[in-house]
């Protein structure tokens, strides 16, 4: 039997189409289709890329694929995310995300959700005890605006300096009125505080760098902010997409009992869940 070329062409045609609209988007078992998206979240190393690599079998599950782009700096994430390269990102906690915004009127950036705290410590190569800091010693602290004011106000906790009063997590050098024992305080871009250690006396880092640095804050850390820290972590998106479906799938994920369980078990008390 001979076949009309133009005919069998037209047919194997149409059979790819029927095939790749019944089996493009992924089997499952009673047969349908699921829709599969792939969302893209910026993360600093430690700890929060290592806990969103956790829920990504579970996501997929569910039909998203996570893809994690890590950073080191507490800029880039936010304009990544801002210029549409990112669906969400997930490095800061909010009065970090407030001050941005005032700097970078234009970003349309907004809290989705608060997930864990990472209480600062202090940090030293050089004493064992903050007793031993001696008169004149050296300080390293974060040089952005909220860090440093948090560090500042850790510092006043631990006794060291007293701050202007009524001075919040926007507190700056110029508001230290008590100095005891005339500390050098040098500011310090975040990412670089333990580098500093070979340097100063003391610093006062933030606990993902310390912890991406090989310091346990548990262990380490000769003082440290307490549980009660306004400071929770959170993911942050571009306005109006805390409403998409992806968005709310991956909230719930990082909110789990199963989440709870990793952060309690993998980081002993360096990190506090917030949810």
């Amino acid at each position: 039997m001979k076949f009309n070329k133009g005919l069998l062409a037209a047919f194997g045609l149409a059979t790819t189409i029927m095939f790749t609209a019944c089996g493009g988007g992924g089997e499952q078992k009673d047969g349908a289709t699921k829709a599969e998206t792939t969302i893209k979240i910026g993360a600093t190393p430690v700890p929060h890329s290592e806990m969103l690599e956790e829920i990504k079998p579970s996501l997929k599950e569910k039909g998203i694929t996570l893809e994690i782009v890590e950073f080191n700096d507490y800029v880039q994430p936010n304009i990544a995310l801002n210029d549409k390269e990112l669906d969400a990102n997930f490095f800061q906690h909010e009065p970090y995300l407030n001050d941005f915004i005032k700097e970078h009127k234009e970003m349309n950036l907004t809290n989705a959700a608060g997930v864990h705290v990472e209480p600062m410590g202090v940090y030293s190569k050089k004493i064992s005890k903050l007793e031993e800091l001696a008169d004149g010693a050296t300080v390293s602290i974060p040089n952005d605006p909220t860090n440093g004011g948090r560090a500042l106000i850790l510092l006043e906790k631990a006794g060291l300096i007293k701050l202007k009063e009524g001075v919040n997590e926007t507190a700056t050098v110029n508001d230290v009125v008590e100095n005891k024992k005339n500390l050098k305080i040098t500011e310090v871009e975040a990412a670089q505080l333990p580098r500093t250690l070979e340097d100063v006396d003391i610093s006062v880092i933030n606990t993902n760098f310390a912890m991406n640095a090989n310091l346990n804050p548990v262990k380490d850390a000769l003082f440290m902010e307490d549980k009660t820290s306004p400071y929770v972590n959170i993911v942050v998106v571009r306005k109006g997409d805390e409403n998409r479906e992806e968005i709310k799938t991956l909230i719930n994920e990082l909110h789990s009992d199963k989440m709870k369980k990793f952060i309690e078990e993998k980081y002993k008390g360096a990190i506090v869940p917030a949810f």
